[in-house]
Order: structure tokens, then C-alpha cells, then sequence
């Protein structure tokens, strides 16, 4: 993996005939600015937090290692997201980790094909926490990320101490897709203040400040001054998410059950796992346990503290 120190202190993807060139990624170099205030509001101390970058044929993956040593935990994000969503997280872990970018998000390369479905961008995922990680890690998946977790976890268990999913299983409901949907239907703005207030109507971002970040990590100003999100997801949303959009469940239960880490549901209370897709999860797979946790969808946001807590149990 390349080093960049910056400091010390869907249905998820379909195919897509019209994908967009992948832009020249150049990383930001304020992107650990917001860190000291994260860690102020944890009353935790602020990680040493760089940049990686893995080669892969698809295209390079980038990702940020926080703390020294080998990472303890693996940390994927959802769709539409990048590895800052686990900044906070990551600082009350307290312990060294590593936060992916997916392909087409972030810092990672946009694929050609626009195809970001788990089983496809897993390979690349796998490479880039084999090149960060010295021994086994445990895995956690938000989202999208959980599915290509669970992905990673059957086809390299030799990567995977635990597996953690976040508020995410193989037959996700409709409600949360939905909104995204129509939360995509607009991907240019004049000014990133006007994006923070598009996203906050949504409910989405969490109080202002937090959204204000998640704005400018999550997006770009181009040479018109238009202001445009940073990740492929954006252009293909429409598609990924739509209702005839083709998606079978069972590859996801087929990676879980083939899984052989522990595994791990964290479900958020006000989140798209609801009591029977928990249930369901529960009956397919009765070694696993569920956490609930007061939170949304974005639990890694909204309870940084107890997600850490489950996650450092899981380190042991």
C-alpha cells in the first residue's frame, strides 16, 4: 500500500453503459481537519490518521489508517458514503483501523463498467486489507459495505476474525432504498451550504455541524464552481436503486452462511433493519447475535461510542 500522511492529527450498484471517465483523485488536504473537533465532542484523543492507496486491476483503492501498527478492524462504508463516515468511530475505538473507500467512492477509482455490486468490488476490497493488515481483522460492514463484508469474509476467511454487520442483512427493505432514490434525483448544486440544507431536508446528515463535514468530505467543486458529489454512486443511483432493479438476496445469505467468523448484527432502532428482517436474519443464521442500538441507518454516525464498544469486544 502507498502511504500518504496527511497528519497526525446498490440494491447497491447495477451495470451501466454510460459510466463516467474516472476523475483524477487527488486527496484533500484538509480531509483529517475535522478530526480535533470530533475528538473534542468524544472527550477522546485524536489518532494519527494518513492515507493508503492498494493497486488493483479494476483501479487503485484508498483508504485511511488510523493509529500505529497493523489495523485491528477493517471498516467499510455504505453507498453514497466514503471512510470518513467512520471517523468518529474510529476515534473512540481507540485502536489501530483501517476505513476503505469502495470502489467508485471517496478516493477509490470509479469502475468502467459501474458496477458495484457486493460479489464485484469484494475481490478489490480484499486485496486492500490484505496489503494493510499483518494479521486477521474484524470486519465491519455498513450497508453496502456490510454486504460486501460478508462477500470478503466467505471468499478470503483468512482475512476475518469477526464479522459486523451494520444495520443492513440480505432483504433490506424497500423504505430505505426508496429515500436514496429520490435523495439522488438532484446531483448539482451552488454551493456546498446549499447542499448541507438539500441533505438536512432529507433528514439526512445529522445536526448541521456533522453534515457541514460529511458535505465537504463527500464532495467536489468543479473549475464552474457547480458543486457535485465525489462518488460514482451519485450518476447511477436511478438505476442501482430503482424498483425494477434486479436483485437476489440469496447471494448475500450465501456468503453469510458460508462465512465462518463469528458474526455480528448491529441493527439501528430507527434504521432499515426492522423487527422481522431481524427475525429472518436470527432463523438463517442462529450462531450469530443481534445488538440493537439507539440510532438511524448511519449508526457509526449517530452512536460512534457503543459501535466502538461492540467492535473492541469483537477485537478482544
Amino acid at each position: 500500500m502507498t502511504d500518504h500522511t496527511s497528519g497526525s492529527v446498490a440494491r447497491h450498484g447495477a451495470a451501466s453503459t454510460a459510466a463516467a471517465p474516472t476523475p483524477a483523485v487527488r486527496h484533500d488536504p484538509e480531509e483529517f481537519s475535522f478530526l480535533a473537533a470530533q475528538a473534542e465532542r468524544l472527550g477522546a484523543v485524536v489518532p494519527a490518521a494518513r492515507r493508503v492507496d492498494a493497486a488493483a486491476p479494476d483501479g487503485a483503492v484508498s483508504a485511511i489508517a488510523y493509529g500505529s501498527g497493523s489495523p485491528r478492524a477493517a471498516l467499510l462504508h455504505g453507498a453514497g458514503l466514503n471512510a470518513h463516515t467512520w471517523d468518529a468511530t474510529a476515534i473512540a475505538l481507540g485502536a489501530p483501523a483501517v476505513a476503505i473507500d469502495l470502489p467508485g467512492h471517496g478516493d477509490s477509482a470509479w469502475r468502467d463498467d459501474a458496477d458495484y455490486t457486493p460479489a464485484t468490488i469484494a475481490p478489490a476490497v480484499a486485496r486492500a486489507i490484505e496489503a494493510a493488515a499483518d494479521d486477521p481483522v474484524v470486519l465491519v460492514g455498513h450497508s453496502l459495505g456490510g454486504l460486501t463484508a460478508a462477500a470478503v469474509a466467505a471468499a478470503r476467511p483468512e482475512l476475518v476474525s469477526h464479522l459486523v454487520l451494520v444495520d443492513i442483512t440480505p432483504e433490506i427493505d424497500r423504505g430505505g432504498p426508496s429515500q436514496l432514490r429520490a435523495f439522488y434525483e438532484r446531483l448539482e448544486f451552488g454551493s456546498r451550504e446549499e447542499l448541507v440544507a438539500y441533505a438536512l431536508s432529507f433528514g439526512l446528515g445529522g445536526d448541521p455541524e456533522n453534515a457541514r463535514r460529511g458535505v465537504h468530505l463527500n464532495s467536489r467543486v468543479r473549475q464552474d464552481g457547480v458543486v457535485e458529489w465525489k462518488h460514482h454512486f451519485a450518476r447511477i443511483a436511478a438505476q442501482a436503486l430503482g424498483d425494477d432493479a434486479p436483485a437476489d438476496p440469496e447471494d448475500g445469505w450465501r456468503s453469510l452462511e458460508a462465512t465462518t467468523a463469528p458474526i455480528t448484527l448491529v441493527r439501528g432502532t430507527r434504521g432499515f433493519v426492522d423487527d422481522d428482517a431481524a427475525a429472518r436474519f436470527a432463523a438463517r443464521l442462529p450462531s450469530s447475535r443481534t445488538i440493537s442500538l439507539d440510532a438511524p441507518h448511519n449508526v457509526q454516525e449517530v452512536a460512534p461510542r457503543d459501535l466502538a464498544a461492540i467492535i473492541r469486544k469483537a477485537i478482544g
